[in-house]
């Protein structure tokens, strides 16, 4: 996204209206209950399009957050929108609800390790929901380097993912089963390792989640 206009075209969440249920509280971690504050509108010149300006007061703490949402511009029988929060949660306690259950609970279990500093364990969590996204995109073999190569194998996985999820499974794989004289991973190495898996998710969950959003979007609009 070049500009904030182009918020709500193309991705965003079903619906012409703000999805306030999926904001969460950044001061007690409250779901969705808001009462709104403040409102204000700035319209595209020479379009339809506009920017809303929100300010939202928790009925639960009574803090406030800052939401600018659109809405998709044009005539389509199913409206598209999408939005930013000021301030977000420090705390991370959700995942895309695109991906599968399981995942989610892997890949939180990850960087909530990394957020409490706890680096044998996120490795070990990075490196099961790697393996996890790789079986559920079919991937075969007795081993998480043979389901590695077999995604490789079959072009789903492009050389430099490959090379770097042969990284992430070393790492995991020390801290899952440590030597006498090993130590903890280095921190930055693990924060590298969540980067690349998240990397990998996007590729293999979020893009296509985007690509069948635009196509029920298109087909919509006809």
């Amino acid at each position: 996204m070049t500009s904030w206009w182009e918020l709500g075209e193309g991705y965003g969440q079903f619906g012409s209206e703000l999805a306030l249920y999926l904001i969460t509280c950044p001061f007690c971690d409250e779901r969705g209950n808001f009462e709104r504050a403040f409102h204000a509108e700035k319209k595209k010149p020479n379009g339809s399009k506009k920017l809303s300006f929100d300010v939202y007061k928790c009925a639960n703490c009574a803090g406030y957050v800052h939401v600018l949402w659109s809405a998709t511009s044009g005539f389509h029988r199913r409206g598209l929108h999408d939005f930013r929060v000021l301030p977000y949660p420090l705390r991370i306690d959700q995942a895309p609800e695109h991906w599968p259950e399981r995942l989610k609970e892997l890949w939180l279990q990850a960087v909530r390790s990394i957020a409490s500093e706890n680096w044998d364990a996120a490795a070990v969590m990075v490196r099961s929901a790697l393996q996890f996204a790789l079986r559920e995109n079919k991937a075969e073999g007795k081993t998480l380097k043979d389901e590695i190569r077999d995604l490789a194998a079959q072009g789903l996985l492009p050389p430099m993912m490959k090379e770097w999820s042969d990284n992430l499974r070393f790492l995991g794989n020390e801290s899952a089963h440590p030597a006498v004289d090993s130590t903890s991973p280095d921190p930055q190495d693990v924060r590298d390792a969540q980067g690349f898996l998240d990397f990998l998710l996007e590729y293999l969950y979020d893009l296509p989640d985007r690509i069948k959003k635009y196509r029920e979007r298109k087909s919509s609009s006809e």
